[in-house]
């Protein structure tokens, strides 16, 4: 299968639609790699004020997320097709973005990052150049799991980011994690003990994608060791491989993980524990970071963006407890909504061959009004 090789660049056009190549400087150096679709394979929309929408990945994961699948299951082809303008976002230290001005991915520097700085600083770096580009006062912002958790933690810590977002598609919403089933449920107390934890997983990168990811994707998942990789997908990914086109397995196991900083995990497993929505626990140097004992809350009462909720009974990620929790604190709420499939888990947001009629028509239809 020649996607197993294609980088997310070489899987768009492959399909047969246009590409541009960005790359954004944040404000602490980090160099982003962004892709933008500017236009569907038909090319049917002029070029002149298309309604702008930024794609952004979740935990582990890349803008491939969005156009792994063929085009009529991928949510970023079927945008371009309906005539939005497409960036596709990737979050600092993942495999597109492992650049600085300074740093060096082999540096612990490099990787002292969580998800809090990429709200902080990738975010507001990307949307900017985005609209500049366009000359578009807002765009649209389309989140799967941590690709969420940036965007409310950015829109609670600075409303003036409110305004720039038209709606906010929150697909597998994650807040807090205080109640997930997830296997990273289980790494959270190892994750306190932080030296043990480190010697255990690595110091700066965490689950690194390298060539032998996609060696062993080609042949265990092709072989009959395949049972292994079903069983893999399910228990770390939140993926259920009968929900999903089986014979592209090893594509999505060749593009996941895609490496983010150990750190972040870290920040996730410290969520777990606490079961709220804060910055990053420093521990005894709290009073250093943030001049309190505690990591501060992220107040999501203060987003102000319409905001629809995407989420599933079975996602043992973004549990339905820690959404319900969300979904009374959001003021501006406008759709939640409850896949109608008991089955449906995290994963299948972004790879699940029913996602297109299950959660993309809902999407999609939303996005019109707003349009």
């Amino acid at each position: 299968e020649p996607d197993i090789y294609r980088n997310v660049s070489e899987l768009i056009v492959s399909k047969g639609y246009p590409l541009e190549e960005h790359t954004i400087e944040t404000s602490d150096g980090y160099l982003l790699s962004v892709q933008r679709i500017p236009d569907g394979r038909k090319q049917l929309y002029s070029q002149k004020s298309k309604p702008v929408v930024l794609m952004q990945h979740g935990l582990l994961s890349a803008g491939s997320d969005w156009v792994l699948n063929f085009p009529h299951q991928s949510l970023g082809f079927i945008l371009a097709d309906l005539g939005y303008d497409v960036w596709i976002a990737n979050s600092r230290g993942n495999y597109y973005s492992r650049r600085h001005k300074t740093l060096k991915p082999n540096e612990y520097a490099f990787w002292n990052f969580s998800f809090q700085e990429m709200a902080e600083k990738d975010l507001p770096a990307m949307m900017n150049y985005m609209l500049n580009k366009t000359e578009q006062k807002q765009l649209f912002y389309v989140g799967h799991s941590q690709g969420t958790t940036v965007l409310f933690a950015l829109l609670s810590e600075y409303p003036e980011w409110n305004e720039k977002i038209k709606l906010f598609i929150a697909l597998g919403p994650v807040a807090t994690v205080g109640y997930i089933t997830n296997a990273i449920k289980y790494l959270s107390p190892l994750a306190i003990d932080f030296d043990w934890f480190l010697k255990l997983v690595g110091y700066n990168e965490f689950l690194p994608t390298s060539e032998l990811m996609k060696y062993l994707s080609d042949k265990v998942c092709e072989s009959e060791a395949k049972p292994i990789c079903d069983e893999m997908l399910k228990l770390i990914y939140g993926w259920e491989p009968k929900q999903m086109n089986e014979t592209r397995l090893p594509v999505y196991l060749s593009h996941y993980p895609s490496g983010t900083s150990t750190k972040s995990i870290v920040h996730f497993a410290q969520m777990v524990e606490s079961k709220k929505f804060q910055k990053y626990d420093y521990g005894k140097h709290n009073m250093d970071h943030y001049n309190q004992d505690t990591p501060p809350e992220y107040n999501v009462t203060k987003i102000t963006t319409p905001t629809a909720l995407f989420w599933a009974t079975a996602d043992s990620l973004a549990d339905f407890i820690d959404v319900s929790l969300l979904e009374r604190r959001l003021k501006c709420l406008v759709l939640s909504y409850c896949v109608p499939n008991r089955d449906f888990i995290h994963g299948e947001f972004v790879y699940g061959i029913h996602a297109p009629e299950l959660v993309y028509d809902e999407v999609i239809s939303l996005m019109q009004k707003y349009r």
